[in-house]
C-alpha cells in the first residue's frame, strides 16, 4: 500500500480572516500545488481525503483537477493541524493508496509516527510538500519513506 501526504500550500497569513479555518491559499500557495501535483501523476491513487480547512480544500481541488481524478474529495475532520495521529491511523486502516491532505503540525507527526512510532521528532515539510509512504499494510512506525518533494 501507499499513503501519500500533502501539505496545503502557501496561504495568507495568520489574522487575515476571524477564524484559521478560513484563510485561502495564496498565488504562491496555488503554484506551489501544482508543481507538487505532477508528482501524482500516473499514481494509483484510490481516494483523496481533505481537511476541512479552506486551504485544504484549495489543495485538494487543485491536485484533483490536475490529475483529472474522478471521484469526490471526502472531506474529514480528522485531518485538521491538531488531530492526533494515533487516531488518523485508526481511520486509515481499511484504505490504500489514497492522499491525505492537511498541515502541520499533523503532517510531521504523522509522517514521523507512521515510520518510527511515539516519541520522535516529527518530519519537517514545506508548504505542498508531499511524502509518499508505504508498507505492505499500514503498521505504525513500519512504513517507508520514500520521498518527501518540495516545490
Amino acid at each position: 500500500m501507499k499513503l501519500w501526504v500533502l501539505r496545503h500550500g502557501e496561504a495568507e497569513p495568520h489574522g487575515s480572516k476571524p477564524h484559521d479555518s478560513e484563510r485561502e491559499l495564496t498565488a504562491n500557495g496555488r503554484e506551489e500545488v501544482l508543481r507538487t501535483a505532477a508528482n501524482l501523476v500516473g499514481q494509483p491513487l484510490t481516494a483523496i481525503y481533505a481537511s476541512p480547512y479552506m486551504r485544504a480544500q484549495q489543495t485538494a481541488h487543485l491536485v484533483k483537477d490536475a490529475l483529472g481524478f474522478e471521484p469526490e474529495i471526502r472531506t474529514v475532520e480528522w485531518l485538521t493541524p491538531d488531530f492526533d495521529p494515533d487516531r488518523v491511523t485508526d481511520q486509515l486502516k481499511s484504505v490504500t493508496n489514497v492522499l491525505l491532505v492537511s498541515h502541520n503540525p499533523l503532517v510531521g507527526n504523522l509522517l514521523s509516527y507512521l515510520q518510527h512510532g511515539a516519541g520522535h521528532p516529527p518530519e519537517k515539510v514545506s508548504t505542498a510538500g508531499l511524502a509518499e509512504l508505504e508498507s505492505n499494510e499500514l503498521l505504525i512506525g513500519a512504513m517507508k519513506l520514500n520521498s518527501i518533494k518540495h516545490p
